[in-house]
């Protein structure tokens, strides 16, 4: 077990004057959310306003804001001006999401400072691609401070296909990508070609692969929601599969206290869907703890009316195993026990999604249509969607290796 003490990027950039000097001299601007906090939860805009050799020119925010005033997905934010510090706030889920040429005037560095949950549909790691590929364009710099993968570095999914990119799905990564965000970068920076001045200020003492948090130094750090419906540990872990609930008419949990943890609708039958998944796929269901529920939303998917559903325990250290513990899996088999039971059953959400509106929110969920086909499939078996995923998972293992920082 190492001893060296955790520190996040923004804390060993705020304690390590030598690792500053770069930023002499020149105008730097923040991109961060209300979980971009140092260990005692000062903000990161504020920890670096109090340092006499930064000149702080521009902050950024992305979905759901830099404060996060956004409840609800797909909620806009607009640009501001700081009160206290007298700089602009940009939002890049606005107007845009695209950094502008105006943006890009207002900085000579850019400090990436970002909680992510480890999934490719975040959009936060979306807006990391969008700033690297701006940064390339117009000469700037891009610096990652660091942070943990509360997910760890278990990888599950299929690969996104090409022509499928979105602002939900960054790059062919999987669903569960087992990356930090100062590891994307640089993986970024080789998919796309870029010519960009990009560093990382690692974290120290990060052991994504010790208990009992696996990503999360649990114990350790409080947890400050990312966005607002990323409320605890649980959720992260459960999210790669939890996150396509998104794009069928089954409610994500939204408008409860355990968003992303729970799953459910007025009209099913959770205990034969309990019994179902267990005897199509039981191995899909390894690591965690399903219990039956029931849940009445306050806003969103089925407002005010009692939903059944389950939730997916994944807190206890006796019943949590993080290397069998499978979401995506796990939410797929749902999805084709409903299927199964009800092949009428209004599933599939049509709605525009992230401003997409020519393709189903749950084929640009996972990259492509494939997942959907194989629940729509009466035929087809687990075994041929374990298939699929098992190879796109040994290659991303593969491909990614030489970006690992830890």
């Amino acid at each position: 077990m190492s001893t060296v003490p955790l520190r996040f990027g923004i804390e060993r950039l705020l304690e390590e004057p030598e690792l500053r000097r770069p930023l002499q001299g020149r105008r730097v601007a923040l991109l961060a959310h209300p979980a971009s906090v140092t260990r005692d939860l000062t903000h990161s805009l504020d920890a670096l306003a109090a340092l006499p050799d930064i000149r702080l020119s521009a902050a950024f925010g992305p979905q759901h804001g830099l404060r996060g005033d956004k409840q609800d997905n797909m909620v806009e934010s607009p640009d501001f001006t700081d009160p206290r510090l007298g700089i602009p706030v940009f939002s890049l889920y606005g107007e845009v999401r695209r950094p502008t040429d105006a943006m890009m005037d207002s900085f000579d560095v850019l400090l990436v400072d970002l909680q992510d949950l480890g999934c490719r549909i975040y959009t936060f790691i979306t807006t990391l691609r969008y700033v690297l590929e701006a940064a390339a364009r117009h000469g700037k710099s891009v610096w990652v401070l660091d942070r943990p993968n509360p997910a760890g570095r278990p990888v599950e999914g299929t690969l996104l296909q090409p022509g499928w990119e979105s602002f939900v799905g960054a790059g062919s990564m999987p669903m569960r990508h087992g990356m930090t965000m100062g590891e994307l970068g640089h993986w970024f920076i080789a998919e796309l070609g870029l010519e960009v001045d990009y560093r990382v200020i690692p974290m120290s003492g990060w052991q994504p692969d010790a208990g009992p948090g696996f990503g999360w130094p649990l114990g350790e750090r409080s947890w400050v929601n990312p966005s607002p419906n990323a409320p605890n540990l649980s959720m992260a872990r459960a999210y790669a599969g939890t996150v396509m609930l998104e794009g069928t008419t089954l409610s994500e949990g939204r408008g409860t206290t355990r968003p992303l943890e729970l799953f459910g609708a007025p009209d099913i039958d959770t205990t034969r869907l309990l019994a179902d998944m267990r005897r199509i796929a039981p191995h899909w269901l390894q690591g965690c703890v399903l219990r039956a529920c029931w849940f009445e939303p306050t806003f969103h998917k089925h407002a005010g009316q009692l939903c059944a559903g389950v939730q997916i325990h994944v807190e206890d250290p006796n019943h949590y195993d993080h290397g069998a513990f499978r979401p995506w899996r796990l939410q797929a088999l749902a999805f084709r026990a409903i299927r199964l039971q009800r092949p009428d059953y209004p599933l599939w959400r049509d709605f525009p999604y992230e401003y997409e509106r020519d393709r189903l929110a749950i084929d640009l969920i996972n990259g492509g249509p494939l997942l959907r086909e194989w629940v729509d499939d009466v035929n087809a078996s687990p075994d041929a969607l374990d298939a699929a995923a098992g190879r796109d998972e040994t290659a991303w293992i593969a491909a990614r290796q030489r970006f690992l920082l830890y």
